[in-house]
């Protein structure tokens, strides 16, 4: 099957994968960038090389992905690294995240902007405490789809039972955290040797499904930008004063939701300020509108006191509020408790907080919740109220994900310790429905 590279592929699909550690995402990856054609002639004759030195007949594909000489050296990956290859069909940028359980928080920046993520289990394991932790994160995180792939199914001499099995736990698992059984979509694969991650694989008459690209090309993933109320904060003021701008003032970022056109109504906040955008401006001429992920510059009718870290919004309004109730996912070593003083990076503006109260603990092993937590330890995820310093416009992650949420951030060092998301409820188990047993 002839797969070439096609950048001009009709839509474009954002990805994750997470799973265990040596679950082989790494070697999946790899194996999705060389089947696919994506992988640049001297890139693979330095992984060959690279794998002969090894003392390996065959390339070792997860060079391709651990890319750092640490993770080289670890053979495990670190960091979340981003890949970009296409298919005629569709575009694909990818987040590779680590499965240590200290790299949780690198799980939580890959799964935050993903259409879609992919969870590796080994077939000789089933799903495991870090699989259960990674599929908490992402529901937490609301990724709307989910893809099982039960790797090194050929080291179980692809058993179609054991499949069975370890796709019904996960589903019972996932179902309970609020999914629909039609966004969980279950493959067997080999990494290794390429089984049902591009091409069918002979070994398993018994999958009747799609294999990995497949559903990759197919998944429905479009939203309409004109479904959900315009977002646009400001990262900067374009002042050029020079004899052929005078009066020029405006407002650059980028559009986080919606869509928004010249002579549309907005309001700006905090302050609540309103005006009517009179151009929207571009480094390659101006455009009529533009609509979420684009980057543009605004210039409004009014002369406002707007400045980075405003909103510029239309329809629905954000709540404006100096109390936020949030979860947290903790990404810190040191326990975050009551009376903590940290920062909160909210779109592009950042303000002093305290954590006033620790109203819950989620755990992602038992789909429990329990009140009152004393404190919150590494990765762990809990629900807590916040009192900022100055009021944020903000809105329900559940609803707008770039502005329902917001970083936690330690004032002695400026290191990112939280990613909280506004109002978004503990993925609590659905007691409607019964787990099957967790597994190994």
């Amino acid at each position: 099957m002839d797969r070439q590279r096609s950048h001009g592929s009709a839509d474009l699909l954002r990805l994750a994968t997470a799973g265990s550690v040596d679950d082989g995402k790494s070697t999946l990856v790899g194996r999705l960038l060389y089947d696919t054609k994506s992988v640049l002639a001297d890139q693979l004759d330095a992984v060959r090389r690279a794998s002969v030195d090894r003392g390996l007949s065959t390339p070792d594909l997860s060079l391709l992905v651990d890319g750092l000489r640490s993770e080289r050296e670890q053979g495990i990956t670190i960091d979340v690294a981003y890949r970009y290859f296409a298919t005629p069909r569709r575009s694909f940028v990818l987040a590779d995240t680590p499965g240590h359980v200290q790299y949780t928080r690198n799980t939580v920046t890959g799964a935050s902007t993903a259409q879609l993520a992919i969870l590796l289990v080994d077939a000789r394991k089933g799903v495991v405490e870090q699989t259960r932790r990674h599929a908490a994160v992402l529901a937490l995180l609301g990724v709307p789809r989910l893809v099982l792939a039960v790797n090194k199914i050929d080291l179980v001499d692809h058993d179609e039972t054991t499949f069975a099995l370890i796709a019904k736990d996960f589903t019972a698992h996932v179902t309970a955290l609020g999914y629909e059984e039609s966004a969980v979509q279950a493959v067997p694969v080999s990494a290794l040797l390429g089984d049902n991650v591009v091409d069918r694989s002979e070994h398993t008459p018994w999958y009747v499904g799609p294999t990995l690209l497949e559903h990759l090309e197919t998944v429905p993933v479009r939203e309409d930008p004109h479904d959900a109320p315009f977002r646009f904060p400001v990262q900067y003021v374009i002042r050029p004063r020079t004899a052929e701008y005078p009066d020029y003032r405006g407002y650059a970022g980028q559009v986080a939701s919606g869509v928004v056109r010249t002579g549309d109504e907005v309001t700006v906040f905090p302050s609540g300020l309103r005006s009517r955008v009179e151009h929207i401006d571009t480094p390659d001429g101006p455009l009529a509108e533009a609509s979420a992920g684009q980057s543009v510059t605004l210039l409004l009718a009014d002369d406002l006191d707007i400045g980075r870290g405003d909103l510029i919004a239309g329809g629905a309004p954000p709540e404006v509020t100096d109390e936020l109730d949030a979860t947290l996912c903790w990404l810190s070593e040191k326990p975050l408790r009551a009376g903590a003083r940290v920062l909160v990076k909210h779109g592009t503006r950042t303000v002093p907080a305290i954590v006033t109260e620790l109203t819950a603990l989620f755990d992602e092993q038992t789909l429990s919740v329990s009140d009152a937590p004393r404190s919150l330890a590494l990765n762990e995820i809990g629900r807590v109220a916040l009192r900022t310093a100055e009021p944020l416009p903000v809105d329900p992650y559940t609803d707008l994900p770039r502005t329902g949420a917001f970083l936690v951030i330690d004032q002695t060092d400026g290191g990112t310790v939280a990613a909280g998301l506004v109002g978004a409820p503990l993925p609590v188990m659905d007691t409607r429905r019964d787990l099957v047993s967790p597994g190994p």
